[in-house]
């Protein structure tokens, strides 16, 4: 049975229509809490909420890089795999410009504009994993193995530990 209070957002529509397996968690967005406060609020692991990074190549191409919430993408790492002299974080009103969500919100599914999707390859070690649904305070609960039937991910090695700020 659905949850009426799940908000159904553009990823949820993407996600049916490609009759994806998944289940809906909402939690109490907290502005600036990060996958901190969205693991401790759905009761997963930081390392199990994959958080989605809208970053731009040298070519200001933009693409999406799914990484661990406990970790941050190394750009000069991911540059090096991807051939390109450097990434860089999209601003957030650009990033929303693209994909059609806020930060905070950015989801991988039903991006206004189809972009190339990189993952870090340890995800696919989880057995679960928590991803934004496309709306602040909500996660998507999905295997791996269904993340990458949906979005046919590149998969990277780019992880590293998270900077105390």
């Amino acid at each position: 049975m659905r949850n009426p209070r799940v908000p159904v957002t553009t990823g949820i529509r993407w996600l049916r229509t490609r009759k994806a397996s998944f289940e809906t968690h909402l939690y109490n967005y907290e502005e600036h809490g990060g996958t901190g406060v969205a693991a401790r609020e759905s009761g997963a692991a930081e390392f199990e909420v994959v958080k989605t990074v809208v970053l731009i190549d040298t070519n200001a191409e933009p693409l999406l890089m799914l990484m661990h919430g406990d970790r941050e993408v190394s750009l000069q790492q991911l540059a090096r795999q991807l051939g390109v002299r450097a990434i860089q974080t999209c601003p957030p009103a650009q990033a929303q410009k693209i994909t059609g969500y806020l930060v905070g919100g950015t989801s991988p599914f039903g991006t206004r504009r189809k972009l190339r999707v990189f993952a870090e390859k340890s995800i696919m070690q989880l057995s679960r994993l928590y991803i934004n649904g496309g709306k602040r305070g909500l996660l998507i609960e999905m295997t791996p193995r269904e993340l990458v039937r949906l979005l046919h991910p590149v998969m990277v090695q780019a992880a590293t530990k998270k900077q105390n700020r």
